[in-house]
């Protein structure tokens, strides 16, 4: 476990002005062309997060968040046109020494330009969003959209539904395949469950107990989020693991099946 009150004076929210100044090119014109990436509407509502310090709802303002993850294509523009991202080139404080390791070169993805970038920092993930004037999703609104289907903004009370995702989970496959190959929710966003996980915002800000076991300690400056204590369903397997998951990570974290999409305020 990694206490929080560290990890907040590593990866301080927002960027400290040592990481804003490695968002090179955030004028560049083919930011352009990322920029335009199809977007869907969400909203915005109420939902109850796996984990909420008073058990209720959270409000998520309306918002808009890409329909597909980040491609590798996409990403390797924005490596062209800010070479303090690229791999040979990036700082050891932004991302780890996986960073973008599944590449052959600075500029070489490979051929599977479709499919959604992974290997990705926290810092590099959010330095491309602000690059095509957007920003990283936050867990609200991440967890918010996640929740519907293809019919229902809401599909969580469905038991059926929630195996499907953890099915989905399951079967992840690699190489990652294409943007788009896992279904298409009722806001037209590919990809939420089964295909890779996804980079948030505000990624190590959930506490919950120090120790689902038993007993009365608990320890809000913990970061852990694996356990089931003060959990409000406990019957989401699946939003058990994506907080787990997100409790493991660093901001300088890559890994070969973790990926980002973009968000934006709606104007």
């Amino acid at each position: 476990m990694v206490r929080l009150a560290a990890l907040l004076l590593i990866f301080p929210l927002p960027l400290t002005s040592a990481a804003q100044a490695g968002v090179e090119g955030a004028g560049d014109p083919r930011a352009g062309l990322a920029a335009a990436a199809p977007t869907a509407v969400v909203r915005g509502g109420s939902y109850v997060p796996l984990y909420s310090p008073e058990s209720g709802a959270v409000t998520v303002e309306p918002f808009r968040m890409d329909r597909y993850p980040v491609t590798r294509g996409d990403f390797v523009a924005f490596v062209a046109s800010n070479p303090r991202w690229r791999r040979s080139q990036v700082p050891g404080v932004f991302a780890d020494s996986r960073y973008l390791s599944d590449w052959s070169g600075d500029l070489e993805p490979g051929d599977r330009l479709d499919a959604p970038v992974t290997h990705v920092s926290w810092f590099a993930a959010r330095a491309y969003c602000t690059w095509v004037g957007k920003r990283l999703p936050r867990v609200d609104e991440w967890e918010f959209a996640a929740r519907a289907d293809e019919t229902r903004t809401d599909a969580m009370g469905d038991r059926s539904h929630k195996a499907r995702i953890l099915q989905l989970y399951t079967q992840r496959r690699t190489p990652l395949p294409p943007v788009g190959s896992t279904f298409r929710n009722l806001y037209g966003i590919h990809d939420m469950h089964g295909l890779a996980w996804e980079w948030v915002l505000d990624f190590n800000t959930v506490t919950a107990a120090d120790d689902s076991r038993g007993g009365d300690r608990k320890d809000g400056q913990l970061y852990c989020a694996a356990g089931a204590d003060g959990a409000t369903d406990r019957e989401d397997y699946a939003a058990f693991l994506r907080y787990a998951f997100r409790s493991t990570l660093q901001g300088t974290t890559t890994s070969a099946v973790l990926g980002f999409r973009c968000a934006a305020d709606l104007e």
